[in-house]
């Protein structure tokens, strides 16, 4: 069983601003929508623990 995440704001705002300068460049996505704008679509698929980026912590 995998322990969930919980990320900050700022966290949030990186990992959902990064995946969607991927969906922009052609990143196929990874949940059904309807969206066509990528900061949604990316946003949807955050909402859907869909997406494959971890976030490293440290000093």
């Amino acid at each position: 069983m995998t322990e969930t995440q919980h990320f900050n704001r700022y966290e949030k705002a990186r990992i959902i601003g990064a995946r969607a300068l991927q969906v922009s460049y052609g990143a196929p996505v990874l949940v059904d929508t309807d969206q066509t704008e990528p900061i949604l679509i990316a946003a949807e698929e955050y909402d859907a623990n869909a997406l494959p980026f971890t976030v490293r912590r440290g000093n």
